[in-house]
């Protein structure tokens, strides 16, 4: 997961992501060495609700309301065609990004005590992280050469539950969403 504790990861910390398996041929390098959560094991995502719930609480009846609520979400693509910036964190911005805004919003309306980022930012923006907490020219240095990659165009079918089991986060489900939005 993007911006959590760079530190360290808990074991049975859970977090909702979207997979952008289209993007791993740009930026896994960058991500092996720049990004945590990629040594953790967590692939290139949008991130959709992190932290979730504790893995001891996910039991069959969390897994049928998350596919419930995340079933009623139209699937959609996404086009990553641009870089961008928080302190200390280089992403990929994908557009729209009202996708990935609704699969939040609806999974917060369902498990409100669970904010995203426990609640630390007033405004959750729908990002692909590829660096955190590195010195400004090795981010510049990423930022050019992810540059020379983009577009990367994403098809977004499902959504999956990831679990921290101490050493390494692991898929524990996936989710589908619903049919394509018509435009």
């Amino acid at each position: 997961m993007a911006d959590d504790d760079v530190q360290g990861f808990q074991a049975g910390q859970s977090g909702l992501i979207v997979r952008v398996p289209q993007a791993e041929p740009l930026v896994r390098a960058w991500r092996d060495r720049l990004d945590p959560s990629a040594r953790a094991g967590v692939p290139a995502h949008v991130t959709v609700l992190f932290p979730f719930l504790e893995a001891s609480r996910i039991d069959e009846g969390v897994c049928a309301a998350i596919g419930e609520v995340v079933g009623r979400q139209p699937s959609f693509e996404a086009r990553f065609d641009r870089c961008g910036r928080f302190p200390g964190v280089l992403y990929l911005a994908p557009e729209p990004d009202t996708g990935f805004r609704c699969l939040t919003e609806a999974l917060v309306e369902r498990w409100p005590e669970n904010p995203p980022f426990g609640g630390q930012f007033d405004d959750v923006v729908p990002h692909l992280t590829v660096a955190q907490g590195q010195n400004e020219a090795v981010v510049e240095k990423a930022e050019a050469d992810l540059l020379t990659g983009l577009p990367i165009v994403a098809h977004v079918s499902s959504v999956d539950l990831l679990v921290h089991d101490g050493t390494r986060w692991r898929q524990r489900a996936s989710f589908p969403l619903g049919s394509t939005r018509l435009r």
